[in-house]
């Protein structure tokens, strides 16, 4: 029965049902949406190689630490139980808090990882009143097992949804998906350790991002001599 409810909740906020646009045949939409879908996957990379690089400046113990959140999620989703019902009452809870805006109710559960937010809050409360390198290490391993199901959960459900024969609604999704929730990691790390530049990140995706464009429009518009 719990299954059942959590997929219910999922069938019920799927951003990804087509709203038909007048005019354009669903092959048409499905043709743009690979499009805009292909030209996010460079941003992909860039998002990707800037957190890597500011990653990889803070100490090991707390790239550990995120490592094994990952790890210890995976373990558990491939070989003891897939919590597919713990991310959907993630799912609620943030349409709880955006029920006064119907447009966000059905796109915020996929793109906002509620318990990566609700982790770095409730360390931010307890560090106020007794900050240690054993809190900040335990709730980055929290954002690695959160963080990786949020994303997995996510791209399953919005591959689930996708009806396009292009499957561009997929890519489109996965990749708003990825982009954003790299990005609030980004941020909080960045507020979490001095070793880390939120800014910096910002500005390496922006550079790597800008940079692959270029060269792709140099090859295809661009004469050689």
């Amino acid at each position: 029965m719990a299954k059942k409810e959590s997929l219910n909740v999922k069938e019920a906020r799927s951003p990804l049902k087509k709203p038909g646009i007048p005019g354009i045949s669903p092959k048409i939409f499905g043709i743009i949406e690979i499009v805009l879908g292909l030209a996010l996957l460079p941003f992909v990379y860039a998002v990707t190689a800037a957190f890597g690089r500011e990653f990889f400046l803070i100490d090991k113990v707390a790239q550990a630490s995120f490592g094994a959140g990952i790890a210890a999620f995976l373990a558990v989703y491939f070989f003891l139980w897939e919590p597919e019902l713990v991310y959907a009452k993630g799912q609620e809870l943030v349409g709880l808090v955006f029920g006064f805006f119907k447009p966000m109710v059905n796109i915020a559960p996929y793109l906002l990882p509620i318990y990566t937010i609700a982790a770095f809050f409730i360390y931010k409360l307890i560090a106020l009143f007794k900050p240690s390198n054993v809190l900040l290490h335990y709730t980055i391993f929290i954002f690695g097992v959160t963080s990786a199901l949020h994303l997995v959960f996510s791209a399953r459900s919005i591959r689930s949804k996708g009806d396009d024969f292009l499957k561009g609604d997929y890519i489109f999704g996965v990749s708003s998906l990825y982009i954003i929730n790299i990005m609030i990691l980004s941020l909080f790390l960045g507020v979490m350790l001095k070793e880390f530049s939120f800014v910096n990140f910002c500005v390496g995706a922006y550079s790597i991002g800008k940079g692959i464009f270029a060269a792709f429009f140099r090859q295809l518009f661009v004469p050689k001599a």
